[in-house]
């Protein structure tokens, strides 16, 4: 006989328990969105706050999802609990994840094992897990940057269950890729050579957002031309004034992440940030800008539900008729549709 469904509250405190498939439906519950993930979002709130986010963001092909992999790799090995959110473009037909990061990323691992919803091989006892890793993909589902909403939820959820740090992977999509700054305390921004020169980078808006740059596929001729670009290009925003305020340089970490080069590198890199944000207040300054572009995207998207149903509305559909009659503009029915939505009405 098939067991009961369990409630959020249950799977929640199998979850803090080290029950890796009881995290795994949480997540599942984050994705669908609704009442469930509300509830998730009060049970985690209390319980997170402390993981060191990291954003991994580039052009498509640069191999992030290869150093992905290696960094947590050497995480695990140096026993951290490391938690990788792989945001992956939607399947046009399914809307769902495609899964290719997280392919990557295990094929970077000695193994499987302790990765995805499993169950870790361990008789440790509760509360005090293994350092194993945990790899979630995420649908974008159409969402600009591909960053979910409920990425921001996923990573406080991951933060709750002790997981630390919580790295983000997101698809590289060009000039919307400065989104990962809302959801990250360090932004890793992964370049190669023969992929575009770092003025294009910086037309992306990339320089703006890296606390570390790495150059992957080293071992390829051109790397230390992209270097010395990305040196030339942060000159120029120290002289415009458009360096940190703190006097932070971006370092550029040499790697190759497919020969599991560069890898303990890049994190000394990401750990010397973090150290950086910790002595000059400006972590909490992050999370407080996470925290209100969290708040941001979700009344966005209610008041983006709110106005659909208002055009589908009796009122809407009036309203549209005019404007196609010229006998009411479209800026005068978005007025009268605003004043009902603000209004009640």
């Amino acid at each position: 006989m098939a067991s009961p469904p369990r409630s959020v509250d249950e799977l929640y405190t199998e979850a803090r328990a080290g029950s890796r498939r009881a995290l795994g439906r949480l997540l599942t519950l984050v994705e669908r969105g609704g009442h469930d993930a509300e509830t998730i979002a009060e049970l985690a709130n209390p319980d997170a706050g402390s993981a060191h986010i990291v954003g991994i963001t580039g052009a498509p092909g640069a191999g992030k999802s290869t150093l992905t992999g290696r960094l947590v790799n050497l995480l695990v090995d140096r026993g951290d609990r490391p938690a990788v959110l792989a945001v992956d473009p939607s399947s046009p037909l399914t809307g769902g994840a495609i899964l290719g990061d997280r392919i990557r990323m295990e094929g970077s691992l000695p193994g499987s094992a302790g990765l995805g919803g499993a169950e870790p091989a361990s008789t440790a006892a509760p509360g005090d897990p293994p350092p194993t890793a945990f790899i979630r993909s995420m649908a974008t589902r159409g969402h600009s940057g591909g960053l979910a909403l409920a990425v921001p939820l996923a990573v406080r959820l991951f933060d709750a269950m002790g997981y630390d740090p919580v790295i983000i992977e997101t698809v590289g999509v060009g000039q919307v890729e400065v989104d990962v700054v809302a959801a990250a305390d360090t932004a890793v921004v992964v370049m190669t050579p023969g992929m575009g020169d770092a003025v294009q980078a910086n037309k992306a808006g990339l320089l703006e957002v890296a606390d570390v740059f790495v150059v992957n596929k080293a071992d390829r001729p051109g790397a230390l031309d992209v270097r010395r670009d990305l040196e030339l290009m942060l000159d120029l925003s120290h002289v415009t004034g458009q360096e940190d305020e703190g006097g932070y340089r971006p370092p550029i970490v040499l790697a190759s992440a497919l020969e599991g080069q560069g890898a303990a590198d890049v994190w000394d890199a990401v750990v010397a940030h973090l150290v950086v944000l910790d002595e000059t207040g400006r972590r909490q300054e992050r999370r407080h800008h996470r925290i209100r572009t969290e708040i941001r995207a979700r009344m966005a998207q209610t008041l983006a539900s709110r106005v659909d149903e208002a055009m589908n509305s009796e009122m809407g559909s009036e309203l549209v008729t005019m404007v196609e009659e010229a006998s009411l503009s479209p800026a005068a029915a978005s007025a009268k549709l605003l004043d009902r939505l603000l209004h009640n009405r």
